[in-house]
């Protein structure tokens, strides 16, 4: 069935930056993914090519066009050429922390912050998830106690995408320790504050080319004017209202990941040979491979569908709760099928599948489990 999602310009986006990432990311990635991290250049190329902060306005140097579209070109084309895990830090600066920046900033951060944040020379990052507290951010310790015109920040976060590269981390605090959700802000804090340091690089299953940190904050004195938000106590909201957007952008990539992976098994089986006939010539493979393209086509039309609600304001918790559950899971078994009509070289790390399996791993988890989308679902069912 034909998509519809997109029109010519944003088939001229995606040429242009279909060359970026062979350019600049392809070639490179195995490097990144040796390294654990990516240079902080990439965002910089990205910035001066235009495909950084495509919503901020053109007088901070943005593209000035509010258009999800865009973005999901992007994750297309990362997940198309198995830059996952390169690519992962540039759809967290544009699909995840400028939200934040476009929506809650006030003038005097807006001038201060975006251009940096369209020309990749300040890189972002989110910090929720603590040590020990998983998806109940009510629970969380990091507290900010106002002490005139600062905040003082101590507690810590862990699993915090770009955590080693970026220059600005929206983070989660308790302004009210004493209150759970209520007493929950949003504050930046900015790369070189005293008492804000960065741990280990951490060492994951996959991913390897991101960059996932912990961070640590011991006295850390944040400006008052880095508070997001016209008021304190708005942090839980905040996360809320922009959580649909995250989970969308994780469960279009999860499909494009998906498609990727049986790409890669089509072309494998058409080529190697078993008993003196190519695998894919097998009925068993033939059913397994129409079942997954039959998968990945439906949820396609189920996150287009999304793209639109979102740019039409109407995407609710639930529905995008239903593309990140749904597309993640999906993920999952297209990566453990095709690994299995890989045999023997799907496990192997120098072929692109088990890159891909590895790397599918953590879409599960990161941006809410699989078990807190359900109970977001089901709690829109009224149960």
């Amino acid at each position: 069935m034909r998509r519809t999602l997109f029109e010519d310009d944003h088939e001229a986006f995606r040429d242009s930056f279909r060359k970026f990432v062979q350019a600049e990311i392809v070639p490179h990635h195995d490097e990144w993914e040796q390294a654990g991290i990516v240079p902080r250049e990439l965002f910089a190329t990205a910035g001066r090519s235009g495909f950084l902060g495509i919503e901020i306005p053109e007088e901070f140097g943005g593209g000035g066009v509010r258009d999800f579209r865009f973005n999901a070109v992007m994750d297309e084309e990362l997940m198309g050429c198995g830059a996952a895990a390169a690519g992962l830090g540039l759809s967290l600066h544009n699909d995840i922390c400028l939200p934040y920046f476009m929506a809650y900033c006030n003038d005097e951060q807006r001038a201060r912050w975006l251009p940096g944040i369209a020309s990749g020379e300040l890189i972002t990052a989110i910090a929720m998830t603590e040590p020990g507290i998983g998806s109940d951010l009510a629970s969380m310790t990091t507290t900010a106690i106002r002490d005139g015109d600062h905040y003082v920040v101590n507690g810590a976060k862990t699993f915090i995408t770009n955590g080693i590269n970026s220059d600005l981390v929206i983070t989660a605090v308790k302004t009210d320790p004493a209150e759970k959700h209520k007493g929950m802000s949003l504050v930046v804090l900015e790369r070189g504050m005293e008492g804000f340091e960065r741990g280990r690089n951490l060492d994951k299953l996959g991913q390897h080319a991101q960059d996932t940190a912990e961070l640590s904050f011991t006295d850390v004195r944040v400006p008052v004017a880095n508070l997001l938000g016209e008021q304190e106590g708005q942090g839980f909201a905040q996360l809320v209202g922009n959580l649909p957007q995250e989970r969308l952008s994780i469960g279009y990539a999860a499909v494009a990941s998906a498609r990727y992976a049986l790409g890669l098994t089509l072309e494998y089986v058409k080529e190697r040979k078993a008993f003196g006939t190519p695998i894919g010539s097998f009925q068993n493979s033939r059913f397994v491979l129409a079942e997954l393209d039959t998968e990945i086509d439906i949820a396609q039309h189920y996150v287009d569908a999304c793209v639109r609600a979102l740019d039409a304001g109407e995407l609710t918790a639930a529905d995008a709760s239903k593309a990140k559950y749904w597309c993640t899971e999906l993920q999952g078994r297209v990566v453990d099928r095709c690994v299995q009509l890989f045999g023997g070289y799907g496990y192997m790390t120098e072929y692109p599948i088990a890159r891909a399996f590895a790397d599918a791993r953590i879409t599960r988890i990161y941006g809410g489990t699989t078990e807190i989308m359900k109970e977001v679902i089901g709690r829109s069912l009224g149960l």
